[in-house]
């Protein structure tokens, strides 16, 4: 199965890395996942600073390489909100309960332009202690860490 999944990731943390885990889960031994990795540029809308696009791909290429997936994979330059989404050929898009809307909007411009619709699957934010969702700014604001833990 061929799945799409997409983010800034920086910091990588707990939440960003089951989106991960569950799209090398579906794409299956003979898959293929495709990674949109914002750029500087598309990036810079957010709240807390961003680090460089070279530092956050190779954060993710050390995390895929150490978890030993034997699966091809790639990470794309995601530019804006859909990247190639809507003109690849690929079966699966992976989402957070944060960023459904888009693969919704994505399946919809699909549709439109007579492409089929890709399967959504979504998974659960991973909690901090807090109970709150995990997330970058969270953790940039120094709330929790990259696990949700806690600082004080």
């Amino acid at each position: 199965m061929k799945v799409m999944v997409g983010g800034t990731f920086d910091p990588l943390h707990d939440g960003h890395k089951r989106l991960l885990d569950r799209s090398f889960e579906l794409a299956g031994p003979s898959g293929h996942v495709l990674i949109g990795l914002t750029t500087d540029v598309f990036a810079s809308h957010k709240v807390h600073p961003i680090r460089p696009f070279a530092e956050r791909k190779s954060d993710l290429a050390q995390y895929i390489a150490g978890k030993n997936y034997h699966i091809d994979w790639l990470i794309e330059p995601l530019n804006d909100r859909f990247g190639s989404a809507i003109e690849s050929d690929f079966d699966a898009i992976v989402v957070s309960e944060e960023t459904i809307p888009v693969a919704v909007e994505i399946n919809k411009i699909r549709r439109e332009k007579g492409k089929r619709k890709v399967d959504i699957h979504q998974i659960s934010c991973v909690l901090a202690e807090d109970s709150r969702w995990i997330s970058s700014t969270r953790i940039y604001r120094g709330e929790i860490d990259v696990h949700g833990h806690i600082l004080h």
